[in-house]
């Protein structure tokens, strides 16, 4: 339901992994690259076999979110985060979902490996809505009339 159904404030986000070797893919359909049902260790065996021989060579990647806060007069705020990294060519770490065991931070560190609160500190998310903070759309919320 969104802002014109409810009358309500909405915030909406999507995320994709992109890795410029595959042209951006898996992007957008990062979710479903493997398959509608598909699990995390089968949606990096899949993102790995796309890979092929470029896996080795720890190609360069990066998740990004944009999030989208919507008001009911109208205005609408946009947030773009983005967390960047490399494909490591075997996944490391048994914390996180999705692409995480195979996502490789600068520092060396993959991104199952990481706590929840460390990887909430400093993931693409949090990154998208600190952009819109930074563009006031808490504030307008916080101040837009009921």
């Amino acid at each position: 339901m969104g802002v014109r159904a409810s009358g309500m404030p909405t915030l909406g986000e999507d995320t994709g992994l992109e890795v410029p070797s595959l042209g951006g893919a898996p992007g957008l359909r990062s979710r479903r690259f493997a398959g509608e049902t598909a699990t995390g260790a089968e949606l990096c065996r899949a993102l790995l076999d796309a890979l092929g021989p470029l896996k080795s060579s720890r190609p360069p990647a990066h998740f990004r979110c944009v999030a989208v806060l919507l008001l009911p007069d109208g205005r609408r705020f946009e947030g773009e985060g983005i967390l960047e990294g490399v494909i490591a060519a075997e996944p490391r770490g048994d914390r996180g979902f999705g692409y995480d065991p195979i996502f490789v931070l600068p520092d060396g560190r993959h991104l199952a490996e990481l706590s929840l609160e460390d990887k909430n500190l400093l993931s693409h998310r949090a990154r998208a809505l600190a952009a819109l903070e930074v563009r006031g759309a808490f504030d307008a919320l916080i101040s837009a009339p009921s």
